[in-house]
């Protein structure tokens, strides 16, 4: 074990004010690393559950639709139903892995898939204005929707609406929804759901239901909290790390567009977080779900001081109708706090005398 002597100053996300081109937002609607190598083949159908491998061969057929050429410049305005599928079931059963596998296939064919959650194409309506995204996504074969939410009746419209128009230019669609981590009932099939939200586009979409465990078998986790000073010298031995007081950043990311969360990341191999505590402010919530949902995305390991998750958020925001971003959120950043505590662990890095 080693002392704490840190090397010197690491960086600051609360130093960082990005300027995002809105090409770059558009152009980053890839799968995320994560899901860089997801493919119909890397997917291992539960043979307990037959309705994956079906899905799987849906899906090699829309592939095969999609990624058709263009037989002459008015082929859009002659496909007046393009495909629309939407991926129904429970947690951790690969509805992801397999959007992303459909998005990796339609671009293998020489055609132009999107791909982004929920919350980044609404931020991209806010970022670029409705109709600037709709002519920007338009250009696409094929749009994914990941995690499909419905817990924000204004979001849901906005949602539904652009759907509407991108399948009425020929787009065709693939959705997920997101479910609440472990839950048996609400929340582990949304179909009927989804359906009923998107309401004029609800007949044009092919639901495929996925059933299954869990693969992983997750549960929230809670990320181990490490002592201040552990951080603080963690971070400072890492090129690509950042430090930053938890409360600091909270502030900053209310002064950064969540469009920009992404780039606010850019070359970041570790984020240091100090005096770790719970969130109050329902607000200030959101921003934080979705920074972690872009560490998340960039396999970005994270190193929490103060209390690390325990309480991040309260009992009565977990029950509240924001609940499943505020599930995933705890489970994807105990995950990376736990790859934290490792690279620390793995630093030999000791609290100073007192601590």
């Amino acid at each position: 074990m080693t002392d704490l002597q840190p090397a010197g100053p690491p960086l600051a996300l609360t130093a960082r004010v990005p300027a995002v081109d809105p090409a770059r937002l558009v152009a980053e609607l890839v799968p995320p690393p994560h899901f860089a190598s997801a493919s119909f083949e890397s997917y291992v159908p539960d043979a307990a559950h037959g309705s994956q491998a079906a899905a799987v061969a849906r899906l090699r057929g829309a592939a095969q639709t999609i990624g058709r050429p263009a037989a002459s410049s008015w082929w859009k305005k002659r496909r007046a139903q393009p495909e629309a599928v939407y991926l129904d079931g429970g947690f951790g059963v690969g509805k992801t892995h397999l959007l992303a596998a459909l998005a990796h296939a339609v671009t293998a064919a020489g055609q132009r898939a999107a791909f982004g959650t929920f919350v980044e194409y609404t931020n991209l309506v806010g970022a670029l204005g409705f109709r600037q995204t709709v002519d920007a996504l338009a250009a696409y074969r094929l749009v994914c929707i990941d995690e499909f939410e419905l817990d924000d009746p204004g979001d849901t419209v906005l949602m539904s609406r652009l759907l509407r128009e991108l399948a009425d230019h020929g787009v065709a669609l693939a959705a997920t929804s997101n479910t609440l981590p472990g839950s048996l009932g609400e929340g582990r099939f949304a179909a009927d759901d989804f359906l009923r939200e998107i309401q004029a586009l609800a007949a044009r979409f092919d639901v495929l239901r996925v059933d299954g465990d869990d693969y992983r078998h997750r549960s929230v986790e809670h990320g181990e909290a490490l002592p201040d000073d552990v951080v603080q010298a963690v971070a400072a031995g890492r090129d690509g790390a950042t430090l930053d007081d938890f409360g600091a950043l909270l502030d900053h990311l209310a002064t950064v567009h969540p469009s920009k969360y992404g780039a606010l990341l850019d070359g970041v191999s570790l984020v240091g977080l100090t005096g770790v505590h719970a969130v109050r402010k329902q607000d200030v919530a959101l921003r934080l779900v979705v920074l972690v949902d872009r560490l998340y995305d960039r396999d970005v390991p994270v190193l929490l001081g103060g209390g690390g998750t325990d309480e991040l958020f309260s009992q009565e925001m977990r029950r509240g109708g924001y609940r499943k971003k505020y599930y995933r959120a705890l489970s994807r950043l105990g995950a990376l706090a736990s790859e934290g505590a490792a690279l620390a662990a793995a630093a030999q890095v000791r609290p100073a005398p007192g601590a």
